[in-house]
């Protein structure tokens, strides 16, 4: 019996999703877990996993951008036959057109009227107006067939082919290229037709135009002075996206406190030799700081919470994200229930989320549901720095290094080790004091780390 395979929806906000690749040949057997495809959001860019068992057949190219719950392929047993297409329609297919009474009321709907827009925006999908840029249509012009009159890929492709379509790259091996691949490809110079794809079928990958450019040998020398553009796409757009609209949306402020570490420096060497010898996973600085910042939430709950329909809503839980630096952009993993978390536990799991950040193995739950965040920079020599609130969240922790400073007893100096935290909060939900307080509240449970193994 064929199972549908859909577009999930990730977030309450995801209004299209971007198929980037697929990571499967048509035909290929597949089981619960494997990865069938890559999928860009306006959030994040994930792998989206089979969650039955057949033989993958596709319904649309990669490139198409739909809606959630969207028919995008079939997993078919043996011999079967897929029932039919939907979305954007097989590989190759034509769109259909509208009749009767529909096509009526879209032909009396001026062009100029038919994308609405929201706040003085124009209402329109990422990739349908990348389409629109990349071949020199005007999308205020355009009619939109998507949900409430949004512009959408397909009413950008209709455009062009009434138009002389601007030149691009050669078009090497149709139908296994995906517009992605195309962007990068032209971004760095690269013939696709002497490219050789590595991925099913022979699909050409974004990582073979990465690794061909790396092999090119410039023909002539590069001007001395020639400024490098770097697209703001992919993970980076999306960093660049929420980073700007957090800003933009939120009256944000920074305080900053610095936190007696000697306890705690000597506590983790005390558990590191007992839980080496009980295998069990010993925990880092950061990992302190997250259990005090994930308890020092319980006395102040105003700083877990978020913005939204004119009202503060204080969440139930305490999931903590942990930003993790990777070498494209960032990503943040979350602890749920992290105050309930025992330090061991605690220790495992970032270690365990970190691990698969940095490997591209996060799942979608596992990026989801933060109520707070703590960002760390002491890897890299800063002591204090202000962070950006997460969108959806009202305060985030940044953690500088550990490093020595003196304390006086008296009249003598004695040598300690500091770590300079700073809390960013939105002025709309919690005020400077309340502020203050958490972090004191904080610092005071790294200074007597103690308490962080109740």
């Amino acid at each position: 019996m064929a199972v549908e395979v859909l577009i999930p929806k990730l977030g309450l906000t995801m209004e299209y999703g971007l198929i980037e690749e697929w990571l499967v040949a048509p035909g290929t057997p597949v089981k619960p877990g494997d990865p069938l495809l890559r999928l860009a959001t306006d959030k994040v860019d994930v792998e989206v996993e089979a969650e039955g068992s057949g033989l993958f057949h596709p319904a649309v190219e990669s490139g198409a951008e739909l809606p959630p719950g969207a028919l995008i392929g079939w997993l078919l047993e043996a011999g079967e036959e897929p029932p039919g297409a939907a979305g954007e329609g097989p590989p190759g297919a034509a769109r259909e057109e509208p009749s009767g009474a529909a096509a009526e009321t879209a032909a009396a709907t001026p062009a100029a009227e038919a994308a609405p827009a929201r706040g003085g925006r124009l209402f329109s999908s990422p990739n349908a107006r990348r389409l629109a840029r990349e071949r020199g249509i005007d999308i205020t012009l355009l009619a939109g067939t998507g949900p409430g009159g949004r512009i959408i890929t397909a009413d950008v492709l209709d455009a062009a082919a009434a138009v002389p379509a601007i030149p691009a790259i050669p078009a090497a091996r149709p139908g296994t290229i995906s517009p992605l691949v195309r962007r990068d490809a032209t971004a760095a110079g690269v013939d696709l037709a002497a490219v050789a794809g590595t991925g099913p079928g022979g699909r050409v990958r974004r990582s073979d135009v990465a690794a061909a450019a790396a092999r090119a040998v410039p023909s002539a020398p590069a001007p001395v002075l020639e400024t490098q553009v770097i697209p703001l796409t992919g993970m980076r757009g999306v960093i660049a996206t929420r980073m700007h609209a957090s800003l933009q949306e939120m009256a944000q402020l920074t305080l900053g406190t610095e936190a007696t570490m000697d306890a705690a420096v000597a506590l983790r060497a005390q558990l590191k030799d007992q839980w080496q010898q009980a295998t069990m996973q010993v925990p880092t600085i950061t990992d302190l700081v997250v259990r005090a910042a994930a308890l020092s939430l319980r006395e102040h709950p105003r700083l877990n919470a978020s913005v939204r329909d004119h009202a503060i809503h204080v969440h139930p839980e305490i999931n903590v994200g942990l930003a993790v630096a990777l070498e494209e952009g960032l990503m943040v993993p979350v602890l749920k229930r992290a105050d309930e978390l025992p330090l061991s536990a605690m220790a495992a799991e970032t270690r365990r989320l970190a691990q698969a950040a940095r490997t591209g193995k996060l799942t979608l739950p596992e990026l989801e549901g933060g109520t707070f965040t703590v960002s760390t920079l002491g890897s890299f020599g800063i002591d204090f720095f202000t962070p950006v609130i997460t969108p959806g969240q009202v305060a985030i922790l940044g953690v500088g290094r550990l490093r020595d400073s003196v304390r006086w007893e008296g009249a003598t100096p004695q040598r300690t080790q500091v770590l300079t935290l700073s809390i960013t909060f939105d002025h709309r939900a919690v005020d400077g004091a309340p502020a203050a307080e958490y972090l004191r509240s904080v610092a005071a449970r790294l200074t007597n780390p103690l308490t962080l193994l109740a």
